[in-house]
């Protein structure tokens, strides 16, 4: 059985009111009794209940991060694992923890009140929410803190971090047009999330730009995943594309695997390119040219973002867009019958507004 402050206070000598004050940094303790109790706290390495602490200061520093998808596909699409990196790195550095709600999404939205109030949590992380998501709706009628990894669609008094999605899908699309392809398709991602929605958008906003013509046949729209991305290139091969861009790196990994299953080469039949920069992007074969996204940055960012807020400043809402990179490798070689030429363009500088 755990150690309570009332054996604390019994081995100290004191009072469990005077072990609560020195555990939690109050004054009106001798500095002769905060040693004795805390020489008694190293001694036996008690740890607070962090539940009990909070609800007595108002204050856990612990953050929620919620991810509304299968419990599959967290544990398989790389970029997660990289997202949560980036929230854990931020909170170590700021004395905080992380809380991972893992749940099946439907679980997760009809337990949400779970999470708003159970007093174990100050804020809240949500990533990959569907737009009008339940979830998204009951924290904003909460007074719990909250960021989205994913700019709202409509509601602008939402704090989120986001990068500019749609410009880097837009200059994927003129590298495609400029590396000479003429029958451009897209593996869109899916257009109940905002990535999906806006990736799709900077593909029809390079055609429109360029003067090309939409074909509804070059567009397919996947699940952000490897199978997804395979299925969908099967069945845009039907309509003879040279050039496809897949709404991430997942999907245009899979593309490259059924574009191989036919006999057809990259880039020299069909040019890759996809968005994210996921560490698999520079192992494939060939490697892949993609939008790198700085997917830990943005994880990062979103902790630092609600740690501001839970701890007063800056007031919310408060808007990040940050930059995206075209990187260019083997899947698209810059000019049809030139030598590649590698590089990394910059698509914008970063934005907080």
């Amino acid at each position: 059985m755990p150690l309570t402050l009332e054996d604390i206070a019994r081995i100290s000598g004191v009072s469990r009111s005077t072990v609560s004050r020195v555990i939690n940094d109050e004054p009106n303790v001798s500095e002769s009794t905060r040693e004795k109790v805390l020489e008694v706290i190293q001694k036996i390495n008690f740890q607070p209940n962090l539940a009990a602490r909070g609800l007595a200061v108002g204050k856990t520093r612990v953050l929620g991060m919620v991810i509304p998808t299968g419990v599959t596909s967290l544990f398989t699409d790389p970029f997660f694992p990289l997202l949560i990196q980036g929230v854990s790195s931020a909170c170590n550095s700021l004395d905080y923890s992380v809380m991972l709600w893992l749940a099946e999404p439907e679980f997760e939205r009809r337990t949400i009140r779970q999470i708003l109030y159970s007093g174990l949590i100050d804020g809240v992380i949500i990533s990959s929410a569907l737009n009008d998501d339940p979830i998204i709706n009951s924290l904003a009628e909460s007074r719990l803190p909250f960021v989205l990894i994913g700019r709202h669609l409509s509601n602008q008094q939402i704090s989120y971090v986001d990068v500019d999605n749609r410009i880097g899908a837009q200059q994927a699309v003129l590298h495609l047009i400029r590396n000479g392809r003429k029958r451009i398709g897209t593996i869109a991602g899916p257009q109940n999330v905002i990535a999906g929605i806006d990736r799709y958008q900077g593909y029809l906003d390079a055609l429109h730009e360029r003067g090309i013509t939409v074909d509804p046949d070059l567009t397919t729209f996947g699940d952000f995943t490897d199978p997804g991305g395979y299925a969908c290139m099967r069945r845009l091969l039907e309509y003879n594309p040279d050039g496809v861009f897949a709404a991430s790196d997942s999907m245009a990994l899979g593309a490259m695997r059924a574009i191989h299953d036919t006999g057809l080469k990259i880039p020299e039949d069909i040019a890759v390119i996809g968005f994210d920069d996921i560490p698999q992007a520079s192992q494939s074969l060939p490697t892949l040219t993609t939008v790198r996204q700085p997917i830990i940055r943005e994880g990062m960012l979103a902790a630092e973002t609600l740690i501001g807020m839970i701890e007063g400043s800056p007031e919310p809402p408060r808007h990040i867009i940050l930059p995206t990179e075209l990187v260019i490798r083997d899947s698209c070689d810059f000019h049809k019958g030139q030598p590649l030429r590698k590089e990394v363009i910059l698509l914008q500088k970063q934005r907080d507004r």
